[in-house]
């Protein structure tokens, strides 16, 4: 179970109806993430390419609210995938973000199984998945742990299975701009996990990680909306963005980011591929 006080405790706690506005300003942005990633590869091919008897299944770890499966549909996965059906199971810790995740969810794919629990703890009998991804799921898991629950998705998938973390690096604005709000505001809060961690807990599981990096950049001219952006981005929505441009080294990071147009932040992520080894 997460700490108490720990990032994995506040990403819970804005994963349910009360944080729902905060969700809302946050994916102002944060769907360009969801855009980007859809565009980086054709996931339509990885999935037929692993698909058996004319259905693939798949392992949505740290599911969210969906917006990966529904941004795969929005751009026409059913069209591309032909007959090949999708048969998902979520994985979230939170039951609100389950039932967001299933609520978006149509044709192709149906929802097989729910799974609340966190990666870490995911149970040895949930295997034989054609697919497993994780997309900007795992930065609130701890980094000691981030080797336990990569290995765990790994166990999950068939021989010759298909894998796909979508993260960012530690120099992208999710990594910088947390390091700068916790050496500001919250010294003691766990680092969040980076996509070079990820990587070397990819190979730790015996897996041969690809990696391909995209580069972009999100901005909004609202300032409510960027406050309730960055809130969200730390899980917490205690500190106003007045307040953060003006304190410490978050100041700092925020200061040459501000333009004429407001706010623009740029994202370094890794899109990172496997095969389990057959």
């Amino acid at each position: 179970m997460p700490q108490p006080g720990s990032t994995e405790e506040r990403s819970l706690a804005h994963w349910a109806e009360q944080g729902r506005a905060g969700m809302e300003a946050f994916y102002a942005l944060a769907a360009e993430d969801y855009r980007q990633m859809v565009a980086a590869r054709d996931w339509a091919a990885d999935l037929r390419a692993h698909a058996r008897d004319g259905r693939v299944r798949v392992l949505d770890v740290a599911c969210g609210s969906g917006k990966f499966p529904a941004e795969l549909q929005r751009q026409g996965l059913a069209a591309d995938l032909g007959d090949v059906r999708v048969e998902i199971d979520l994985l979230d810790p939170s039951a609100f973000s389950l039932a967001e995740a299933r609520s978006v969810l149509e044709a192709p794919f149906t929802v097989r199984a729910e799974h609340e629990v966190r990666i870490q703890d995911l149970p040895a009998d949930v295997g034989d998945v054609d697919v497993a991804w994780a997309t900007h799921a795992l930065y609130a898991v701890p980094p000691h742990e981030i080797g336990v629950g990569i290995a765990r998705m790994v166990a999950a998938q068939r021989p010759g299975g298909f894998g796909a973390i979508v993260h960012a690096r530690s120099d992208s604005h999710y990594l910088r701009f947390a390091d700068a709000y916790r050496a500001t505001f919250s010294p003691d809060a766990v680092p969040f996990t980076t996509a070079e961690q990820v990587r070397d807990a990819l190979t730790r599981a015996g897996v041969v990680p690809e990696v391909t990096t995209i580069r972009y950049d999100v901005g909004h001219p609202d300032r409510a909306v960027i406050e309730g952006f960055l809130q969200r981005c730390v899980f917490d929505d205690s500190v106003p963005l007045a307040r953060m441009e003006v304190e410490g080294p978050v100041a700092d990071y925020l200061a040459p980011l501000l333009g004429s147009d407001g706010y623009r932040f740029t994202q370094l992520v890794d899109v990172i591929v496997w095969e389990v080894p057959a």
